[in-house]
């Protein structure tokens, strides 16, 4: 399992909706958002099945991407909202690549969220912690110009700033959100907007070392309270904030 993981689920609590402090899961989760701390996210056994680790996107440093692909391990990728991919002229990578081996059918939902892989133009190889951060950063600051002017920021705008491709994959929220999509990238997002950050969120996915299939929600759940993290489930989300 990845670094710091407890393999006893009872180390999270008999359940994992409550906290040792009782407090109510989302509410915790939105108290982290708004400080601009992470929080680990289940979206549903039936779904992916999978537990990410979601920064607002603003507040990510070298140390937050060092956290994620330390702790998690999947691939980071910085999730804007769907006016913000709009602003930004933001094609579906599947409708921009002309190529036999698209095939954008997953068996977990009808379309991925992928959209373009982008450098910040002041990274060098856009790999390194420094260099991911400032992009999500820079992401993060263009997607709060164009919610608080949709007008003032454009396609123009964005290749100034950014190039394709790129080390930190950019995703698109459904145009519906929560009522269109039940993804990270739209848990993500839905949590952004109820704690008034920019329109965008970071999500990478925890993997186990030892099976490399996605962690089990009890270990996830157990790795959260090891580190003071909270850990939601994505339906007490889509319950609180659809």
């Amino acid at each position: 399992m990845r670094a710091d993981v407890d393999a006893d689920p009872d180390a999270a609590g008999a359940d994992a909706g409550e906290t040792a402090e009782g407090t109510d899961p989302v509410e915790r989760a939105l108290d982290a958002f708004r400080a601009g701390d992470p929080v680990c996210v289940h979206d549903f056994a039936d779904r992916e099945g999978e537990t990410d680790i979601v920064y607002p996107a603003g507040a990510v440093d070298e140390a937050a991407v060092a956290h994620m692909r330390n702790d998690a391990g999947g691939l980071i990728c910085v999730a804007v909202s769907d006016a913000v991919g709009d602003a930004f002229d933001l094609p579906f990578l599947a409708d921009a690549l002309d190529h036999p081996a698209v095939d954008d059918d997953p068996d977990y939902d009808d379309r991925s969220s992928f959209s373009l892989p982008v450098n910040h133009r002041e990274t060098f190889t856009g790999i390194t912690d420094a260099d991911r951060a400032k992009t999500i950063v820079e992401v993060a600051d263009a997607a709060a110009r164009v919610r608080d002017d949709p007008t003032a920021y454009g396609p123009e705008e964005f290749a100034a700033e950014f190039r394709a491709p790129g080390h930190v994959h950019v995703l698109r929220g459904d145009r519906d959100g929560l009522d269109g999509r039940t993804g990270h990238t739209e848990l993500g997002l839905a949590m952004a907007e109820a704690v008034g950050a920019a329109p965008a969120a970071v999500v990478c996915e925890m993997l186990d070392d030892e099976t490399g299939d996605a962690l089990a929600p009890a270990d996830a759940a157990a790795y959260a309270a090891r580190r003071d993290i909270p850990y939601v489930e994505g339906a007490a989300l889509v319950e609180a904030l659809k």
